[in-house]
């Protein structure tokens, strides 16, 4: 159960490490909902980075709802994915979906960013 956390070590920590993956974005998949960006680290473990603007997702409820969901996706995924770094972005209307949908179309971006690699 250790390894079922999201430690440092799986985290984009600062502002230059968002800006990294902003500025030079190699794989991109969206929905309607989300966008993920990605950028290899060249380290043995993707980490994650979560936008959810307050523009785009009013309610804080909402938000941290958000949020949870990508981190469990996240954790079931990490295992598949490369070394590399990921920021996922919420879009307009993000917090329409409910778990069920939003964890729906996570596993597709994954799958998206996967066979991207």
């Amino acid at each position: 159960m250790a390894d079922s956390g999201f430690s440092k070590n799986l985290r984009l920590l600062n502002a230059a490490e968002y800006e990294t993956v902003f500025e030079n974005a190699q794989i991109k998949a969206s929905c309607h909902y989300l966008l993920v960006l990605a950028i290899s680290n060249h380290g043995p473990r993707p980490r994650l980075g979560m936008v959810i603007a307050k523009k785009h997702v009013s309610s804080a409820v909402q938000r941290n709802r958000i949020k949870r969901q990508i981190r469990e996706s996240f954790r079931h995924i990490a295992e598949k994915l490369p070394g590399m770094d990921l920021v996922v972005l919420a879009r307009k209307d993000a917090d329409k979906l409910d778990n069920k949908e939003l964890a729906s179309k996570l596993n597709i971006l994954w799958k998206d960013i996967a066979n991207s690699c």
